[in-house]
């Protein structure tokens, strides 16, 4: 038995061609939205203070209310996110504010080792992260204002692999934006701030 399959009529083809147009712009608005929303100040008005660190962040830890109050120490975060103190060797660093920090430490020394003691950690020069397909993937130091393209041109620009319309911004605060740089860069959509502690991953194109 023969199968007829339907045949799409001219007023339906027409249609389809009409609906394609409208459906390129709800993409490209949505892309829109995300460089838009990456334009917003982060939740936490003191960018500095409410970043986080990330491996190979500098770390200054200080104590005070002791017999003899030793000399700040100043800290590398090691790749598996610790630093390493004095009596209480390793400590989680990585993904934590230098408040969330200061907490950590007190506990690991108060009351096993002192009864009282005030920890205060200041976070050295702080940085940002452009992975990806970039010229040279870089952890580079935060000294002003600077955009995610300027960022990305800094990093050694796109490389011939790099996907421009798949770029992800993701903020300190765990959120993340899709940005499409080809709009950026055409000036239809906003180029979004980096702050310390962010990451921008250039992701590969497929062929």
């Amino acid at each position: 038995m023969k199968v007829k399959l339907p045949i799409c009529s001219e007023q339906t083809s027409l249609k389809v061609i009409c609906c394609l147009p409208l459906l390129a712009l709800l993409l490209a608005g949505c892309a829109t939205n995300d460089a838009t929303r990456a334009m917003e100040q982060p939740e936490d008005p003191s960018v500095l203070a409410g970043a986080r660190f990330h491996a190979g962040d500098t770390v200054i830890v200080s104590f005070d209310g002791l017999p003899e109050n030793p000399a700040a120490q100043d800290k590398t975060v090691n790749e598996d996110g610790t630093i390493t103190l004095s009596d209480v060797g390793p400590v989680k660093a990585a993904g934590k504010t230098t408040s969330e920090l200061e907490a950590t430490i007190h506990d690991k020394y108060v009351p096993q080792f002192y009864n009282h003691l005030s920890v205060t950690v200041k976070a050295g020069e702080r940085v940002f992260y452009v992975r990806g397909e970039v010229g040279q993937k870089s952890r580079q130091v935060y000294v002003g204002q600077i955009t995610v393209t300027k960022a990305i041109a800094a990093a050694g620009d796109f490389t011939d692999f790099a996907n421009h319309k798949n770029v992800l911004l993701i903020r300190a605060s765990g959120q993340r934006f899709i940005l499409n740089c080809d709009a950026i860069l055409r000036g239809e959509a906003p180029d979004p701030p980096v702050y310390p502690g962010d990451q921008i991953e250039v992701r590969r194109r497929r062929f």
